[in-house]
């Protein structure tokens, strides 16, 4: 494969994980697909981060992140144990 397409598909991916963290946050449903609102909002939270409240806000939104990551892998975990234990 070209150097070209691994990037290219590297690339692709990073895309669409970065479009699957606007679902799982909700942001999709509570904006009704609004593509303009999603957007205007990514703006909002740019400026927010070039603000003087920038690293107050990327503290934040990163604790926030990490906990939610957190509680969703516990999720998975419980689930698939439970799966286990109902096939013993």
């Amino acid at each position: 494969m070209r150097t070209w397409q691994v990037e290219r598909r590297k690339r692709t991916r990073h895309l669409i994980e970065l479009g699957g963290l606007v679902v799982k946050a909700g942001v999709v449903d509570l904006t009704g697909d609004d593509r303009a609102m999603i957007y205007g909002a990514l703006i909002w939270m740019a400026d927010k981060l070039q603000s003087d409240q920038g690293e107050h806000a990327r503290t934040l939104w990163t604790a926030k992140g990490k906990q939610a990551f957190e509680v969703e892998q516990k999720e998975k975990t419980s689930t698939v144990s439970h799966v286990q234990q109902d096939r013993e």
